[in-house]
């Protein structure tokens, strides 16, 4: 399940797509605009700015906007940034594999099969879509 924390996140990063701004946008615009508790917020700009997709500015005019282009911030690279591993179970996880302690034999074990196909989807759906997807959509509604 996608946490509020991820929400945030992903309502921010779309807002700082749509604002197209050369100029930093405040932290205050963004919290106001999206209707988010400010100092959540702050956390969360701060994490997203250590994994480099935003780009923090000080002073009278600082403020956050998009490190890169919105067709290169995929939905994958941002839950992964907040939550994690997408994997529901850490046998079928690409970046953080740790094998179950109760699983007898990993390579018939038919929950591990159903998990990564799961992972794999997931991961193809999420690791496709973009920031700049979701302006289009927008634009074309």
């Amino acid at each position: 399940m996608l946490t509020q924390r991820s929400r945030y996140a992903l309502r921010a990063l779309i807002f700082l797509a749509r604002a197209e701004s050369v100029a930093p946008v405040p932290i205050s615009t963004i919290a106001a605009d999206q209707k988010l508790p400010r100092k959540f917020l702050e956390a969360i700009l701060l994490e997203l700015r250590n994994g480099g997709l935003v780009e923090s500015y000080r002073g009278k005019l600082g403020g956050y906007r998009l490190a890169r282009v919105p067709q290169k911030i995929s939905f994958g690279e941002i839950i992964r940034l907040i939550e994690g591993p997408l994997a529901l179970v850490p046998c079928v996880s690409v970046t953080a594999y740790q094998p179950c302690a109760d699983c007898f034999d990993e390579a018939t074990c038919a929950i591990r099969k159903v998990m990564l196909t799961v992972r794999e989807s997931t991961a193809s759906i999420l690791d496709s879509k973009t920031l700049a997807d979701i302006l289009e959509q927008r634009e074309a509604a």
